[in-house]
């Protein structure tokens, strides 16, 4: 399918689906689920249920020692450790803080990609960039929290987000397994990042409530069909246009995260954070013309 291969497509599809996943886990959170719980299942229910599609369709390899390498590094650069970090300095720092550190991984992407010489967006692609990040900066300095005392040892920590996540684009482009499909990658890096959260449940806090999935059974399905067809789309994603333009689906995600606030929470937000919204259409319509031109 030619929409499978839509750069524009797939960043708006799975961006979209990311900025889900943050409301979906404010009210499961409202319901008692902790969030280290709620983050299992995301990572589970997803290796569960693209299994039998991975399976069907061939995808699925008996893992060897790189793609075992890969999933390791993956799951723990990209999923274990932001989470961890993000739900240990929220209490530190306020939520404004870790938010404004997620609108930073484009920018360290693109740093780190240009350190390590892989192939640059042009000129019209890093202004696409700046003009996404600024959009980001305005709508996360409408959602609060920015103003919060925090001591520099937290915020520092919490620079640690954007730098894993930045890294973790990268390094799957770099170490992307020989003949492995978004399917079977999906998969895999998922299973292991469940299996991770479950130890850190268990060293960190009382272990898994499984049980509270109960109290929001439908949102728990939800949850789940979301996060896998994000998970499918996001390796797609990276597989057809590499590291800086999929480290965009923050931006996408900030934005979806601003409508969805106002239409189901009944948010209200300053004039600003629409013209941040504004700004990362702009910019993801300029990033996406600078990657058509290089092809």
């Amino acid at each position: 399918m030619r929409e499978w291969s839509s750069a524009w497509l797939l960043l708006v599809l799975t961006g979209g689906l990311l900025g889900l996943q943050l409301p979906f886990g404010r009210v499961a959170a409202a319901a008692g689920v902790p969030a280290i719980s709620w983050a299992f299942l995301i990572s589970s229910g997803a290796a569960i249920a693209l299994s039998p599609a991975a399976v069907a369709s061939g995808a699925w390899r008996w893992p060897d020692r790189q793609r075992l390498r890969f999933f390791a590094i993956t799951a723990v650069m990209s999923y274990a450790l932001p989470n961890l970090i993000l739900f240990s300095v929220i209490p530190k720092t306020g939520a404004g803080y870790a938010g404004l550190m997620l609108t930073l991984s484009p920018v360290c992407t693109l740093l780190i990609a240009a350190a390590l010489r892989l192939k640059q967006p042009s000129p019209l692609g890093v202004s696409g960039i700046g003009a996404g990040f600024a959009g980001a900066l305005l709508v996360a300095a409408s959602r609060g929290g920015l103003g919060e005392p925090a001591a520099l040892g937290w915020i520092g920590l919490a620079l640690l987000i954007p730098l894993s996540l930045a890294a973790s684009n990268v390094y799957r482009t770099v170490d992307w397994p020989e003949d492995a499909g978004p399917l079977e990658l999906a998969v895999g890096s998922q299973a292991v990042s469940a299996v991770l959260l479950a130890a850190l449940a268990a060293v960190l806090t009382e272990g898994l409530h499984i049980g509270a999935f109960l109290a929001v059974p439908a949102l728990a399905v939800l949850q789940v069909a979301t996060a896998s067809a994000m998970f499918a789309l996001f390796f797609r994603l990276q597989q057809v246009v590499g590291p800086v333009y999929l480290s965009q689906i923050g931006y996408v995600a900030a934005a979806v995260g601003l409508a969805f606030g106002m239409l189901v929470f009944g948010e209200h937000y300053p004039w600003f954070a629409w013209c941040g919204a504004a700004l990362i259409v702009a910019g993801v319509a300029m990033t996406t013309i600078a990657q058509r031109n290089t092809r």
